[in-house]
């Protein structure tokens, strides 16, 4: 599997797992000047802008913490052209990640609410 069909297994793994915890899924890849956001979902009010992150290894740390305040500022830009966009600009929202690591025959799954702030 090359990277973006790896990158495409995971988000949808993503996907599934934060269905199955009863979030509703609102839109992927939304994409804008500012960056990327993987998913858009939503839990019971809430906005929820994920982050997906998939390490195979963790030689050079977790999926999570390949996060950085660079990556963050780009989704909280993203995240606000989002809302002004698609006019939701009084819509709650958090960030969350979901940390993928493992080879992808046994992938372990961390959700990560509330990951960080605007």
């Amino acid at each position: 599997m090359d990277s973006i069909a790896i990158g495409k297994h995971t988000e949808q793994l993503a996907r599934d797992y934060l269905q199955q915890h009863g979030l509703t899924h609102k839109e992927s890849n939304y994409r804008c000047r500012q960056g990327e956001i993987d998913l858009v979902m939503e839990d019971h009010q809430t906005l929820v802008f994920v982050e997906v992150r998939y390490r195979k290894s963790q030689h050079f740390g977790s999926a999570a913490e390949s996060i950085d305040s660079r990556k963050q500022s780009k989704l909280v830009q993203s995240a606000k052209h989002y809302l002004t966009v698609r006019k939701k600009l009084n819509q709650a929202c958090r960030f969350d990640v979901i940390s993928l690591n493992g080879p992808l025959t046994a992938i372990k799954i961390d959700w990560i609410k509330n990951a960080f702030m605007s």
